[in-house]
């Protein structure tokens, strides 16, 4: 047993030594009190002493302290000290006492004299665990060292936040002494730092006793205001073992280099994302704009808040751009547009279409010369006042908040095509070097889009050119027939088909319809097309039946080159008897509609497609009666992805089936049937309607019976031309009558019939038995006959003869006197 006596007028004052240890007011360490009289009886007992030495309030109070706690050998030495004790003198000291289950307990004793009710003298004793206290002064001795020697940050709050215990390092790092946290929030200490954040976080805690992990904080602090910094921090909460909460504790750490490395490898991975998202992105057409479009989609809002694309017009064009003279001003017209949110730039800018020239000393157009990129890092009115195209454009960009720029030419095969801009005003980062890195890269994915939809331009626009020409451009009015046409590209912008049609006027008013389709797409298609387009007029002009054109087609077709096939439907109508010979080449059918509506295909002998080779054609003949309609097509019309042929050209034959259409409505009727959503092909497709012919257009003469037949040929012919009104053309007419009678009468079997025809021309034409068609021949002057044939070639503007199935034809035309119709 030791210790000291103090004066009992000290009571009032601290006790020295064996304070009690406390935190925000709360005990960590039990502090046992008890009462006593002056012969020791014990007055009261509290649960802390209950707790310290095992004995009840009911088993103390009323015993005495010297008795229950001492054994016999210490009891004189305890009851001495008492008395000393109650003469004034106060004690403290370390005593041990007997524990209620007989084991001894060093406790830190304090007593106190006081005065008791009517004077008495009672005794207050205060003791606490010697070992517990030197447990608390260990872990405080520990905590001291944390905290004072901690490299890390650490700091203790009360349940409002307030700093009651921070490091020195922690104050370093915030650049604030020690003294000037204490009692003070965050926010009030760092205004500059999302505190705000922080405190909401800490509250949490609070709250829910889940200690949070790696929280981030940024930010910058008084002791270094012109960086921002980061920092990595950890909470929870501070409770004791009865769970009474006094506040949070947190440890921090600078993680402002790691801060930076995260950042600058997350914006690699946004320029990664962003270059792997323009890449499946952009050149996914053949189209300049819709490429240009496809780059600002790209980068907007992700790398700038505004972009543009202008192109050079001969780009525009398909054509080659050529080197930018350093004394000239370049036009650009802008063909894409795009912003994050309305900044009212816009209004500013060129819209889609517009021509933008910029003067030879702007940057803009500098660096469209020298093909590199064109960095403004920060921009006032100065530097945008060099980049704009005009004055005026200057003050809308300050207002619109433009801080950085970037432009950069678009280039392709080293040829710059145009200029793409890209200008920051929300994003508050300026451009830096990786922007450039990852914008050149972007565009210059764009200009290869850009030069290839380009060329591809200009190689359709050159086949297109040739395909169209190659078409007919005006369809001749034919006698008895009403004609209607359609054509239609491919809505597949990348195709250009060899499809063509023609109509070709042929001799005695009939007419040569021909449908054909070049297997394939492209330039080469349609180069094939224009050939076998001008070899089928040439050769139906000839007045070569259609087996005989296609045969001859297809010998064209194999000599074009291996590889070149095509289809063809080949049909020569003649007005005059009212029939159709048609022949085809693997072509599909023709759809003929009667004048009661009944629709039917017509069943041709299919044949081979043209460039096979070898193989004979056939033709067939029918008659298409007053009213009747005839429909010639390519497979465009009626074939579509996942559909039957014959389901198509069963709907083509149900919709001309219709009633009351006129030949243009019926086209129009069939292409709303069947290209609802465009087509992958090129369509060609040909109508014919027959029409009642004039009484005043056509006479016949049966040359059968005995006479003379030239002199009555040419008493008919004066008769019909008279009565036309063409009687001007009566003597010639005579005479070729005469001669192609006689000729008749002379070299074949007897003639058989006589015809005049008026159209564009008036047509002449004697029919014979005769299987030889008529040659002209050299003769002498002294030969007395042969020149009937010359004397046609020279009296007639054409002449020809054609095959018939029971003969031939010898025809001859007349020009029509002018003004005659």
């Amino acid at each position: 047993m030791h210790g000291h006596e103090w004066d009992a007028t000290d009571a009032a004052g601290p006790a020295p030594g064996g304070n009690p240890v406390r935190l925000d007011g709360h005990r960590l360490v039990p502090l046992a009190t008890a009462l006593l009289q002056d012969d020791g009886l014990i007055l009261h007992w509290s649960e802390d002493a209950e707790a310290l030495l095992g004995y009840s309030a009911d088993e103390a109070v009323g015993s005495y302290a010297a008795r229950l706690f001492t054994g016999e050998a210490d009891r004189p030495e305890v009851l001495a000290l008492f008395e000393r004790i109650m003469a004034g003198k106060g004690w403290s000291g370390v005593f041990p006492v007997r524990h209620r289950d007989g084991h001894h307990v060093e406790l830190e004793l304090r007593t106190y004299p006081i005065a008791g009710p009517g004077g008495t003298l009672l005794l207050l004793a205060t003791a606490s665990d010697t070992a517990a206290l030197h447990r608390v002064e260990a872990d405080l001795a520990v905590l001291d060292g944390i905290f004072g020697q901690s490299p890390i940050g650490m700091a203790v709050y009360d349940t409002d936040l307030r700093y009651v215990r921070l490091n020195e390092a922690l104050a370093r790092m915030n650049g604030v002494p020690v003294e000037d946290h204490l009692g003070r929030r965050i926010s009030a200490v760092l205004p500059g730092i999302n505190g705000a954040e922080i405190e909401q976080t800490m509250r949490q805690v609070l709250v829910t006793g889940r200690p949070v992990v790696d929280a981030r904080s940024h930010g910058r602090v008084p002791g270094d205001p012109r960086r921002d910094r980061a920092w990595s921090a950890s909470y929870f909460r501070l409770e004791d073992s009865t769970g009474r909460v006094f506040g949070v504790c947190s440890s921090i750490i600078d993680v402002t280099e790691r801060f930076q490395a995260e950042a600058r490898a997350a914006r690699a991975q946004e320029r990664l994302a962003t270059i792997a998202e323009a890449t499946s992105r952009i050149g996914t057409t053949l189209d300049l704009q819709r490429t240009a479009e496809e780059l600002i989609e790209a980068v907007v809002p992700r790398f700038a808040d505004f972009a543009t694309v202008d192109l050079l017009e001969p780009v525009l064009r398909g054509a080659e751009p050529s080197a930018i003279p350093d004394d000239r001003s370049v036009q650009l017209r802008a063909v894409a547009v795009g912003e994050s949110y309305e900044s009212g730039l816009a209004h500013a800018v060129d819209t889609v279409g517009e021509v933008s020239e910029y003067a030879p000393e702007r940057s803009y157009t500098q660096c469209l010369r020298s093909g590199r990129p064109l960095l403004r890092a920060h921009v006032d009115q100065e530097v945008l006042r060099g980049l704009v195209a005009s004055e005026d454009r200057v003050a809308p960009g300050i207002e619109a908040g433009i801080h950085s720029y970037l432009m950069l030419p678009v280039t392709a095969r080293g040829m710059v095509l145009g200029g793409a801009e890209f200008i920051r005003m929300r994003n508050p980062e300026p451009f830096t070097a990786a922007d450039v890195a990852l914008a050149e890269e972007l565009v210059a994915r764009t200009a290869l889009a850009i030069d290839n939809a380009r060329l591809y331009r200009r190689e359709r626009e050159t086949a297109l050119t040739l395909q169209r020409s190659l078409l007919p451009q005006e369809i001749h009015r034919t006698l008895g027939l009403e004609i209607a046409y359609r054509y239609l590209p491919s809505s597949v912008v990348s195709e250009v088909g060899g499809d063509w049609f023609d109509v070709v006027p042929l001799s005695c008013g009939r007419v040569a319809l021909v449908v054909g389709d070049v297997m394939g797409h492209g330039i080469r298609a349609a180069a094939t097309m224009g050939q076998l387009r001008t070899v089928a007029r040439t050769l139906a002009t000839l007045d070569m039946p259609p087996e005989q054109v296609l045969t001859r087609l297809d010998e064209t077709a194999s000599g074009i080159g291996e590889g070149q096939f095509a289809t063809c439907i080949c049909a020569v109508y003649d007005p005059l008897e009212r029939t159709v010979q048609v022949a085809s080449a693997g072509h599909l059918p023709p759809v003929s509609v009667s004048p009661d509506g009944t629709a039917r295909k017509i069943d041709v002998p299919p044949g081979v497609p043209l460039g096979v080779g070898g193989v004979a054609f056939e033709s067939i003949e029918f008659t298409l009666p007053e009213g009747g309609l005839v429909a010639l097509y390519t497979d465009g019309l009626v074939e579509r992805r996942g559909q039957d042929i014959d389901d198509g050209i069963d709907l083509m034959a149900r919709t001309l089936a219709g009633p009351g259409r006129t030949l243009e409505q019926s086209c129009d009727a069939v292409l709303g049937a069947l290209v609802t959503d465009g087509t992958d092909d090129d369509i060609a497709m040909i109508m014919a309607r027959v029409l009642p012919l004039p009484s005043d257009r056509i006479a016949d003469l049966p040359l059968t019976g005995g006479g003379r037949l030239p002199g009555k040929a040419r008493r008919f012919t004066r008769a019909t031309l008279d009565a036309w009104g063409l009687a001007a053309l009566s003597d010639y007419a005579e005479l070729l009558v005469s001669e192609l009678v006689t000729n008749a009468l002379l070299h074949a079997d007897a003639p058989r019939r006589l015809r005049l025809f008026r159209d564009r021309v008036l047509t002449v034409e004697v029919a014979d038995a005769g299987g030889q068609t008529p040659q002209l021949r050299p003769f002498a002057e002294q030969d007395e006959g042969g020149r009937g044939m010359f004397l046609v070639s020279e009296l007639a503007q054409r002449w020809g003869s054609r095959l018939t199935r029971d003969g031939k034809v010898v025809w001859a035309e007349l020009e029509l006197p002018f003004g005659t119709v």
